[in-house]
């Protein structure tokens, strides 16, 4: 009977073939591991704002205004004291789109970030739909923000290894919705934004137009009053700047506050209100 011929070493070829494959399994892995281990950690931090002392997010009674800020100053260091924010007056109601002008270092960055509850006055009063966001704790003003804040920026931010559907529901994470019915609300979110047939796509895939939209559909995930939105067309050619804008004014159609920081003049006059920051003051401008 005949022995079936003894098979021989594989060749170096082979071996960096095979060894291609395990370093690419690994590393599937390794990233599979990873991913996992972010939406632990995002579930946890979900939880925690969750758990927080409950926020009046909606007034009693009823106020028209979104954004009322009185007197408000924003110091930072002592040696010397930097004033990014000096006495500043605002008031924006429902609805209303207003763009922030002004050259770089002129406290338009810390007026969003006081706007978006990233960061507190050091003096004046800030009232977000009636609540005096002064008087929330750190948890609290977490979760005003995650439940009643959107964020558009100039970079999409959305991760490339997650389809568009996939960004979009990462929303809710941070506001430990449950998961039932997460992919029909990010969905509808997308169907704002007319991208519902991109919904499988990954972002590379997308143009620069389209990949802002996806990050506006994911800022809307949920009942936000107001979207705070940095230098959202900046990396946009004009029929996308275009696009973006008609959508802006749609979502304040119905009843959506719109704050935009920009250095364009075409983004700027879009606005129905434009105010300019120069030294930390605010002042209105001719519509």
């Amino acid at each position: 009977m005949r022995q079936a011929p003894r098979r021989g070493r594989p060749g170096p070829v082979a071996r960096a073939a095979r060894a291609a494959r395990v370093a690419r399994a690994t590393e599937a892995a390794r990233a599979a591991e990873a991913g996992r281990a972010v939406d632990a950690a995002r579930e946890a931090e979900a939880a925690r704002i969750t758990d927080a002392q409950p926020v009046p997010l909606r007034p009693v009674p009823a106020t028209p205004h979104v954004v009322e800020l009185e007197g408000v100053g924003r110091t930072y260091g002592s040696d010397p004291p930097l004033m990014a924010l000096r006495d500043v007056d605002l008031t924006l109601e429902r609805g209303a789109s207003l763009a922030i002008v002004g050259p770089s270092g002129s406290g338009k960055s810390t007026l969003m970030n006081v706007l978006g509850c990233l960061d507190r006055p050091t003096a004046g009063t800030y009232r977000f739909e009636g609540v005096d966001v002064g008087r929330l704790s750190d948890d609290q003003r977490a979760a005003l923000r995650a439940h009643r804040i959107g964020f558009v920026f100039q970079s999409f931010n959305l991760l490339a290894h997650r389809s568009v559907l996939e960004n979009v529901m990462l929303a809710e994470v941070y506001r430990g919705m449950s998961r039932e019915g997460r992919a029909e609300r990010a969905l509808a979110s997308l169907e704002r934004v007319g991208m519902t047939g991109r919904a499988n796509y990954l972002p590379p895939k997308l143009s620069g137009g389209e990949q802002q939209r996806v990050a506006i559909a994911r800022a809307l995930m949920g009942d936000h009053a107001m979207l705070l939105c940095d230098e959202p067309t900046g990396n946009l050619d004009s029929a996308n700047t275009d696009a973006v804008l008609a959508l802006f004014d749609r979502l304040g159609e119905a009843g959506l506050t719109l704050v935009l920081v920009t250095h364009e003049g075409n983004v700027a006059a879009h606005a129905a209100r434009r105010v300019r920051m120069i030294d930390g003051r605010l002042t209105e401008e001719d519509t």
